[in-house]
């Protein structure tokens, strides 16, 4: 596994995506709402539109955060047997911040390490175009 080296001004990966920050400059310029990047950064221009994030950490924390509230919520039922409606106010808005609090820092780390690894679309012939 390679480790990617911190380039001066650079910030460490976790923070900078706790905290929203770009990847090249550290400001806190990387999210332009609570789940969306900024197009660039306010500071250096950077292009946080050439990173492509996708869907994959969405899929990732449906999968991770489901099946902890799922066991969560089967381990409150066999053990307390509440009305549903306890379940329906404690599991909805738990998974709704769960999901959205880790959407923005999971999006963050993958923007940061395409950015870091200077990642880009893979080719066979180790040539940028068809």
């Amino acid at each position: 596994m390679t480790e990617t080296k911190n380039i001066k001004g650079q910030p460490d990966v976790l923070p900078a995506a706790l905290f929203g920050l770009c990847p090249h400059c550290g400001q806190k310029t990387l999210f332009a709402n609570l789940t969306k990047f900024s197009n660039t950064c306010r500071a250096c221009g950077l292009d946080f539109g050439r990173y492509n994030v996708g869907d994959g950490p969405a899929a990732f924390l449906t999968m991770v955060v489901g099946a902890i509230i799922l066991g969560l919520a089967l381990a409150l039922e066999a053990n307390f047997h509440p009305p549903i409606w306890v379940h329906i106010m404690l599991w909805v808005p738990l998974t709704v911040a769960a999901v959205v609090g880790l959407l923005r820092v999971t999006k963050a780390i993958l923007l940061i390490l395409e950015h870091r690894n200077q990642a880009r679309e893979g080719s066979i012939d180790g040539s940028d175009g068809p």
